[in-house]
């Protein structure tokens, strides 16, 4: 399952989690953003208590969004132990994700 996250439980959710976390950045008119969904639903299934994954929509939460300078969607960021570990901005292929979270387990 995808969590919904908010600038209000960013911090506990994502720099205080224990499991690696990967947020999608988006927004619901965001046409390429519904591409990537069905992606990190089916990896958060896979990878279901191993690694967090989130959903976070810029619209509704600016200041996470600032804080992370997210200038285009969909992205993903990749955390571990609260440290950016890496990104993939745009639509990506579930072949091209799957890597960059493999390599955070």
């Amino acid at each position: 399952m995808v969590l919904e996250i908010t600038d209000q439980n960013f911090e506990d959710e994502v720099m205080k989690s224990d499991l690696p976390v990967v947020i999608d950045f988006w927004a619901p008119w965001c046409g390429p953003c519904n591409l990537i969904s069905p992606i990190t639903e089916k990896l958060s299934n896979e990878f279901d208590g191993k690694f967090k994954f989130c959903k976070l929509n810029v619209d509704e939460n600016r200041q996470t969004a600032m804080e992370y300078q997210v200038m285009s969607i969909p992205l993903l960021l990749f955390f571990r132990y609260g440290q950016l570990i890496d990104s993939s901005l745009g639509t990506l292929p579930e072949s091209m994700i799957r890597p960059k979270v493999e390599a955070l387990l």
